[in-house]
């Protein structure tokens, strides 16, 4: 029996989904991606429940019937799903791969395989710059360069996994190496202990009296699809999320030297490296030495920096990036803490594309420590996920007061996620946002406009002074969509003259904003928020990847909102 992660059994879903749609099938692939959703927030194991349950046990997951738990029985007992084997055969095309590519969705991959016979990006890129594709009915000139572009944008996120994606992996991995007989520490390093919002490999370093044992443990892991190299200090394999991870043994007395050398940037660690220098030092993966051999510093980070007269120096700041100077001159800032925030400014319920509950919603944030959590649901433009209109968000507001009638421990806000329309309007009357506790606005629509139009168009929202905060201010979706062309020196200037909140948008697939405009926001003084945008209970958990982003954009807890008491902040958003 295959072991098969939760996250597995969702892609295969997608992939499903994906090919009936492509079928022409209208209905069915609704029914896929709705209980891929529910899995991919499935706090259980899927494969535990059903060990535990079988079938029935996987019929009451919520949005899977009796066929979709059929087809995970199958995936889960043979490794395979006959009807997925048989849609491949029947469309031979990468679907993974084209979909990839921004602008092409199921229907345009149908058509592009029908009329040219294009089955992976290679075959799109090719009848893109041959001129095929604006031929096609419903496409044209812009299409076609929107594809060509979508081409190229990939290509440059080749090889780079988003941070969500690595993170939880990394540190599974970790902890079970951490129990293995002889190991002492295992750390993560590179730039996945700096936080970076997509990373290249996994890196772990690692003190132990039985390098045999831990090297076996490590290439035995499930993840693992093949092996480049095996040594008793250093081992590199491939992981089934096409990520390389390599394990290094280091001698104790190194550890801090390794951890420090191999978290920090190439360019961090070269500006140190001609510090030692200047110092008559030398600084390497081992330690700091004197001119003579001696060692000055190497069993912990601390004293690497402390030799060359720095304090230590955050991870997530480790950019040569003017950390070093500002660590010279005591200048390096308070960076927020895990478990700062007191709320989260971004939620959806099933009232619109969420999964649970206005009441499960505010019972998970309460599970979590926060004290308050508003519900921002989309509105009436984006129809596709149910957008609420004046009067529903009126009835919402009654059921908001309902559950904090019956909830102890947390208050949910009254709030909506408000779409800016092509002009810089709102699509919900000033009067209903004025009986709201929170409102972010967002653009969710014409994302191609140049880049003076969707400066304007946002500035517009900015000034509108039932506006609270501006979500996702970028749009982008990490390797999937690149941000729209928007200035974000004048977005910046905007929110600060109209004390308008940016928010970090914490789901790992955004982490909009990027660091450099959180930098850039924190020097002009502009607040911040850091929300999850959950679409369930869990994905509340967020939050840390969004106060990870927050360090890296050198934000302190005064930066941000929403480690602002609910009567703070209810005071600054009035």
């Amino acid at each position: 029996m295959e072991q098969v992660t939760n996250e597995e059994v969702a892609v295969l879903l997608y992939e499903i989904a994906f090919y009936l749609e492509l079928s022409g099938d209208t209905f069915r692939p609704r029914s896929f991606e709705r209980a891929a959703r529910s899995i991919e927030t499935l706090s259980e194991s899927v494969m535990e429940i059903h060990r535990s349950q079988h079938i029935e046990g996987l019929m009451k997951i919520p949005f899977v019937g009796e066929g979709i738990a059929k087809k995970i029985d199958e995936k889960i007992r043979i490794g395979r799903v006959t009807q997925l084997e048989e849609l491949k055969v029947r469309f031979p095309v990468r679907l993974s791969e084209l979909l990839t590519v921004e602008s092409v969705g199921p229907k345009t991959v149908r058509v592009l395989y029908e009329q040219l016979d294009i089955k992976n990006v290679e075959d799109l890129e090719k009848r893109a710059r041959e001129g095929k594709i604006r031929s096609l009915p419903g496409f044209g000139n812009k299409s076609e360069e929107k594809i060509l572009k979508g081409i190229e944008f990939l290509k440059a996120c080749k090889g780079r996994q988003p941070l969500g994606t690595v993170l939880g992996l990394a540190q599974h991995i970790r902890d079970q190496l951490r129990f293995i007989e002889g190991v002492k520490s295992v750390v993560i390093t590179g730039s996945l202990a700096r936080g970076k919002e997509t990373v290249e490999d996994l890196d772990l370093l690692a003190i132990t009296s039985l390098p045999d044992v831990l090297v076996k443990a490590f290439i035995s892991t499930s993840e693992v699809i093949h092996v480049y190299q095996k040594q008793n200090t250093r081992v590199s394999i491939r992981l089934k999320i096409e990520l390389n991870a390599n394990l290094r043994i280091i001698p104790e007395e190194s550890f801090g030297a390794a951890q420090q050398y191999f978290t920090g940037s190439k360019e961090h660690n070269l500006a140190l490296q001609r510090l030692a220098q200047d110092k008559g030092l030398k600084l390497n993966e081992y330690g700091v030495f004197s001119k003579d051999g001696q060692t000055i510093a190497g069993t912990n980070e601390e004293g690497i920096y402390t030799a060359l007269g720095l304090p230590w120096i955050p991870p997530e700041l480790r950019e040569n990036l003017g950390e070093i100077e500002a660590a010279r001159e005591e200048r390096l800032p308070d960076l927020i803490k895990h478990g700062s925030l007191r709320g989260d400014l971004q939620t959806q319920t099933n009232w619109t594309d969420g999964k649970n509950s206005i009441e499960e919603m505010g019972k998970a944030a309460r599970e979590l420590g926060l004290q308050y959590i508003a519900i921002t649901d989309h509105t009436r433009s984006l129809a596709m996920v149910g957008g609420l209109d004046e009067s529903k968000i009126q009835e919402q507001g009654r059921e908001i007061e309902r559950v904090n009638r019956k909830l102890d421990g947390i208050q949910i806000l009254k709030g909506a996620e408000v779409n800016i329309l092509k002009d810089g309007s709102l699509d919900l009357s000033d009067d209903a946002l004025a009986d709201l506790d929170v409102v972010g606005a967002a653009v969710h629509t014409n994302f191609n406009m140049p880049q003076d139009e969707m400066t304007r168009r946002m500035i517009q929202a900015i000034r509108n002074p039932h506006v609270d905060i501006i979500f996702h201010p970028t749009g982008r979706i990490i390797n999937r969509r690149p941000p729209y062309a928007v200035n974000m020196k004048k977005i910046i200037e905007a929110a600060k003259d109209n004390g308008t909140i940016l928010e970090i948008d914490a789901y790992p697939e955004r982490l909009d904003l990027k660091d450099e405009h959180i930098r850039m926001a924190v020097d002009e003084g502009v607040k911040l928020c850091i929300d999850s945008d959950a679409h369930s209970m869990a994905q509340i958990n967020y939050l840390s990847y969004g106060i990870t982003q927050a360090r890296r954009g050198w934000a302190s807890r005064n930066d941000i909102v929403n480690t602002m008491s609910l009567d703070e902040l209810l005071k600054h958003l009035s």
